[in-house]
Parts: C-alpha cells; structure tokens; sequence
C-alpha cells in the first residue's frame, strides 16, 4: 500500500510538466475558435493523439498510479488548458472505462481499440446513459433492452441525452433496462457497433459553455445488436438478475449503496476538472492584478483585490486537497465513510463557478469580453456543478452517509 505523502515524485512530475505543456502549447491558443465554433476539435484530438495522451495506454498509467494522484493530476492539468477541448481529448475514457468495469476480456481487446482509433485516423466513443427523464434518478430509465432468442440478439429503444459525442461517436456504450421491476439494478451494458442501423443523432445541444464538447441525444429505433455486445456476456447477467431478485426483499439497500460506493470512486476525477479550471482563471486575475494600474498603482495593492486573490487561492488548494485526498481513498481502499468523493467534487465544482465569478470581477470590463479568457472559463465552469451528480445531489449523498440513511 502507498504511503501518502504530498509531494509528487519525479515520476509524475514529469508527466505533470508534459501535460501542462501541451496544454499550454496546443489546447490553450486554439481555445477561443472552437469555442466560438462549437465544434468537436479534431485536429486537436489528432495532435493528443500523435503524442500518446488520447490513448488508452495513457490513461491506464494514471489510473493505476498507485498514489492514486494519476488522474487527478492529468485532468487539472488539461482542463487547466481549456475545459472544452479536455472535455472532447477525456471524453471517450467514460465509454471506455463502462467496458473496462464490465466488459470480458474478449470485450475489452476488441472495442476499446475502436473507440481510439489512431494518430492517423482518430475516433472517438459516446456513454450514454441520461435520458430526458431519468438524469439523477436513473430508477426511472425508460431505454428498453429485449433479447431475441432466435435470434441471439438484443433489441434497443429509446433516447438518451447529454451524451458526450453522442452520434458522432464509432462506438456507443448503451445503458438499458433489462428487468423493470429491479429498478437500477435490472439495468445492463450494451456496445453499439460502428454503423449499426437504427440508432441516429438526435438534438445537438448549444451549451452555455463547453462548446468545444460535443454533447447530442441519441436515439435508438429498433437497433439490433449480437448477443456479444451484451457487456459482460448473458451468463453472467442472468446470475446478477438472479442475485438482485432474492436480495430485493431484504438485501436491497446494501446493493444499492455499494453501487453508490462506486459512482463516489469516480467524483474526485470530475473535481479535478474544476481545479484546473478554477486555477487557470486565477492565474489570469493574479496576472491581470499585478500589471492593471489604477489611480497610479496596481490594482493587487487594494485590499478589494488582494484578499479576493488569496481567498482564490486558499480554495482552489482546500479543493485540491480534498481530490487528492479522495482519490488516495480510492486506490488505496479506504472507505468513503463520510462521503468524501462527493465532497470533493461538491467543494471543487463550487469553487470554480466562485474563482471564475471573481476572476471576471477582478478584470472589471475586460472580464466580460472574449478578449480575456475568464468569460469563457467561467461559462465552462457551471458545468461542474450539474453533470456528473449536481451539488444537490452531493449534498444529499453526503447528508444521508452522515445520519446513515439510505442512498437512493
């Protein structure tokens, strides 16, 4: 087991160094146009690519990084380039981790290839799991998943939305209903082949920020998929459904709650996010304070500024902190007992739309225009605080881990 300890080692400072150069470099002077054309950023994607950053390889490093600090520490440093463009290099790893938990190793070597393809030709993956009507209550998901038999095949309808590069995606994770009357338990996996009939693109959504994210419905009519893109394969999932029909009765609420367990393992990631967006806003009002003169003086040497900068700065660290010490947790397999992933994310999310809000206040008119960065980081941050479980969500997590209520 790792010690833990706050001081990165060579190891990953210099990855750390690596990414924030192509952050610096790459993600940040292309920010502004892809923004402005809310489009997904191939050329980017493909320079990730050539690199080795948008791979599974990568991300397989950090994630098994045995301080746990792997992930956080890459998403801080790519969001502290520019969320959009993070948000279209990251996206994929969601439908690529959905396999990795339940996919056979069979599953595994033959998607997720697919869902990176390469340097020369780079593609990208969708996990789709909110619909319009079921986005934190995923009990009331509506998605059907009907086996045929004869056929062996599994038939798929409905919608789904919010679905980061949703059909445009080669490969679809498809979360659906298999069992209604297990509620989320009756739920199971499905890869979605490249070209498949029956599935399309529906509403591509204009987003407040993280424009450069490509974030659509997508509908499924009929669709058809093998038997083999079952995740998990059918054996296994007649066992489960079995399981969960004799706990229903008296075990329900523990099954429940280690599901929970295992969405609060992936917050810290989502409150990295936040970190490197909240960082990168100070940082351009630190600039900005230090260079602005006003009535014959840098603005920083009024108090007005200067304490907003260190109150800034205390928070974006104080949710640093709590990611880092979330993620520790994880990897190592302490348990959330106090839900800690969530207040990692809740406190991280909510600090960046505060830092951003402030960073915008500090530049005064010019934070208001795209001519600084801050306008757009700012829209970007709100996010943080919606997908991925919203602050309320958090909070009723970690209000009914506290007082050992259930979690639904």
């Amino acid at each position: 087991m790792a010690e833990f300890t706050l001081e990165l080692n060579d190891d990953q400072k210099q990855v750390r160094d690596w990414l924030h150069g192509f952050a610096a470099d790459v993600i940040r002077p292309a920010a502004s146009e892809w923004d402005e054309r809310e489009e997904t950023p191939w050329p980017v994607i493909q320079e990730a690519a050539k690199v080795g950053i948008y791979s599974l390889d990568f991300y397989a490093q950090q994630f098994f990084d045995p301080t746990g600090l792997g992930i956080p520490m890459a998403m801080e440093e790519l969001f502290w380039g520019d969320a959009g463009i993070a948000l279209s290099i990251v996206g994929t790893g969601l439908a690529a981790v959905g396999v990795l938990a339940n996919g056979t190793e069979e599953q595994i070597g033959t998607w997720i290839p697919q869902m990176y393809g390469d340097a020369d030709d780079v593609k990208v993956a969708a996990f789709c799991s909110s619909e319009p009507d079921a986005g934190s209550d995923v009990a009331s998901m509506r998605t059907r998943a009907v086996y045929d038999q004869a056929k062996d095949e599994w038939v798929l309808n409905g919608t789904k939305t919010w679905a980061t590069n949703g059909g445009i995606a080669n490969v679809h994770v498809v979360v659906a209903v298999v069992d209604a009357e297990l509620g989320s338990k009756g739920h199971a996996s499905f890869i979605v082949p490249p070209d498949t009939p029956g599935l399309s693109q529906g509403q591509k959504f204009k987003k407040h920020g993280i424009r450069a994210s490509h974030t659509a419905e997508v509908v499924l009519e009929d669709v058809r998929v093998p038997g083999h893109c079952l995740l998990g394969g059918k054996e296994k999932l007649d066992q489960r459904l079995a399981r969960a029909r004799e706990r229903a009765a008296t075990g329900g609420e523990r099954v429940k709650n280690a599901a929970m367990a295992t969405f609060e393992a992936s917050r810290p990631a989502v409150g990295a996010m936040a970190v490197g967006t909240a960082r990168a806003a100070y940082e351009v009002a630190l600039d900005y304070a230090k260079t602005r003169t006003q009535f014959g003086r840098p603005i920083i040497d009024n108090q007005g500024v200067a304490f907003q900068l260190a109150d800034m700065r205390t928070q974006i660290d104080a949710a640093r902190l709590l990611v880092w010490r979330a993620s520790w947790m994880a990897t190592t397999g302490k348990p959330f007992e106090s839900a800690e992933g969530s207040m990692s994310k809740l406190y991280a999310s909510e600090t960046a739309k505060k830092v951003t809000a402030q960073a915008v206040q500090i530049l005064g008119g010019n934070g208001f225009t795209r001519e600084y960065p801050v306008e757009r980081m700012h829209r970007d941050a709100a996010i943080y605080t919606i997908f991925e479980g919203t602050s309320e969500i958090q909070r009723l997590v970690i209000a009914r881990t506290l007082s050992g209520m259930p979690i639904r």
